[in-house]
Formats: C-alpha cells, sequence, structure tokens
C-alpha cells in the first residue's frame, strides 16, 4: 500500500497489470468479431434466432461455405481482389521506392514541404475523391477493367507507403551505396541491390499495408466496376443479401473465405511487419 501510494501516476500507468489490461482490450476488439463471424457461419438460420443467443454452434455445419459458392461465383470474386491487390501493391512498391529514395538521398529544395503535401494527401476521405477519380477514368475509357481500380489503389496507398520507406532509407549509411557504386552499380543499382534489400522490413510492412488497402476497398470497387465477371470480394459479399433476406451464415462464411488469404499473410510476414512498424517509428 505504500509503494502505491509513494508511485507516481506515471509509474502507475506504466505498471505491468495496467499493460495487460490494455494488451487485453485490444485482443477482445480485435479478436471477438472475427470469432462471432466464424461462429456465425457455422451455425444455421435457426440458431441465429434462439432465444437465448447462443455463442457457440450447437451442431457445426459447412454447408454455408458451399452454399457461399454455390450461390455466388464467390471464387471469381477471389480471384479478381487477388489481382487487383498484388498488381496495385507492386505498383505501389516499385513507385514508392522510387519516391522515397528521392525524398531521403537527393538534395531537394522543399523537401519538407513535399513530406507536409504527401502527410496532407494521405488525410483525404476516399469519398471526396471518388467524383474527381470516376470521371478520370471514364475519361480514360477504364471503367470495368482491372487497371480502373489499381491505379486510384496505388494512388492511395502511396503516401503512407512512402513515408514507410523514406525513415527506413534514411537509416541506411551512404557509404554502402557509394561503395557500390565504386564497383560499377548505377544508382538505380544501388538502390535495388544494396538500399531495398537492407530495408526489407520497411518494404514488407508498406506491401502488406498497400495490400490490405486494395483487399478491403469497397467504395470504388462498387462505382467503377459493374461488370459481373470483374466484382472484387467486397462487392460480391455484399450480392449475398436479397430485398427482404439477409442470410447471415452464408455471408459469414463469405467474409471467412475472404478474411483468411490476408489472415495467412499477415502470419507469414508478422515478423518482419512488426519490426518493420517498430524500426520505423523508432527511425522517424
Amino acid at each position: 500500500m505504500n509503494a502505491l501510494v509513494s508511485s507516481s501516476p506515471a509509474q502507475l500507468l506504466s505498471g505491468k497489470p495496467l499493460r495487460f489490461i490494455a494488451a487485453g482490450i485490444l485482443l477482445i476488439n480485435g479478436l471477438f468479431p472475427a470469432l462471432w463471424i466464424l461462429f456465425t457461419s457455422l451455425k444455421t438460420e435457426g440458431e441465429l434466432t434462439e432465444k437465448p443467443i447462443t455463442w457457440f454452434p450447437q451442431a457445426p455445419t459447412l454447408a454455408n461455405y458451399v452454399q457461399a459458392f454455390s450461390d455466388q461465383p464467390l471464387h471469381l470474386f477471389l480471384f479478381n481482389s487477388f489481382m487487383v491487390a498484388l498488381l496495385s501493391t507492386c505498383l505501389t512498391l516499385l513507385v514508392s521506392v522510387l519516391a522515397a529514395y528521392a525524398l531521403a538521398r537527393l538534395n531537394l529544395r522543399y523537401r519538407g514541404l513535399i513530406l507536409s503535401v504527401i502527410v496532407a494527401v494521405s488525410t483525404f476521405p476516399l469519398v471526396t475523391l471518388l467524383v474527381p477519380l470516376f470521371e478520370i477514368m471514364r475519361a480514360l475509357n477504364l471503367l470495368n477493367t482491372w487497371i480502373a481500380l489499381i491505379l486510384p489503389y496505388t494512388v492511395l496507398s502511396l503516401p503512407v507507403c512512402t513515408l514507410i520507406l523514406v525513415s527506413f532509407f534514411e537509416g541506411i549509411p551512404r557509404d554502402l551505396e557509394n561503395a557500390a557504386m565504386i564497383d560499377g552499380c548505377t544508382r538505380l543499382g544501388a538502390l535495388f541491390k544494396v538500399v531495398v534489400p537492407l530495408s526489407a522490413p520497411g518494404v514488407f510492412t508498406a506491401g502488406i499495408l498497400a495490400f490490405v488497402n486494395a483487399w478491403d476497398e469497397f467504395l470504388l470497387a462498387l462505382s467503377f466496376n459493374s461488370n459481373p465477371t470483374l466484382r472484387t470480394l467486397p462487392v460480391g459479399i455484399q450480392l449475398y443479401q436479397g430485398e427482404f433476406a439477409f442470410p447471415w451464415p452464408v455471408i459469414s462464411a463469405a467474409l471467412v473465405v475472404g478474411i483468411v488469404p490476408v489472415a495467412i499473410l499477415i502470419v507469414i510476414f508478422q515478423e518482419r511487419v512488426v519490426s518493420g512498424l517498430t524500426a520505423g517509428g523508432i527511425k522517424g
């Protein structure tokens, strides 16, 4: 008791019990919705209307997953989302690597202003960009194509990815690049053979963020694409609901199928992502 009384508020806030409580709150906030969707996907329609509510499925069934693939071309939605997310991620990394290298290494006159503009642009709500982007895609005759989504997704992910990579590139000693260029590398060669490999955690972090943003995006995918064969997963999932019917178990099954690829990606690269975010925060 005396120790608690004599402790300052800062010491109390930094104590292990509060850390565990904070971690528990974050875990529940992130894990509970995913578990609820998973349990719902294994229930029948009758179980959802029972009172009192049953948290766990009484008789787990995979029929909802079968129905999710039979009612709608879920495999096609997955393929379209994967290709759009993958291609936009590759393009985002290519452009952001070049932009970040220029900001980190070249003596740009208005470097601070450019970084400020990048931060400001990243705060724009997507809905404010919808009409201009739609008009641009229509003028270029790109509506109902993958490119109509790949280009905007790349632009939307560029600010965050560029800022992440700038902090990493600034931490790479210039002497390593100079040594590579003395050995015959061009500046671009030194960038991709020396700087980028040494900044692998940052590159993986930027890539994961760009992929997840493209995978989850709904508004642009709905607005720019009316071709049924090119629908992405977020748009395809909303087709399961009818005018007066909401088959929540089937919708939950489709959601689980959509969550799994991203979850696997995060699990595989979690160490690089965590180290990338941590190192980027320290260097920034």
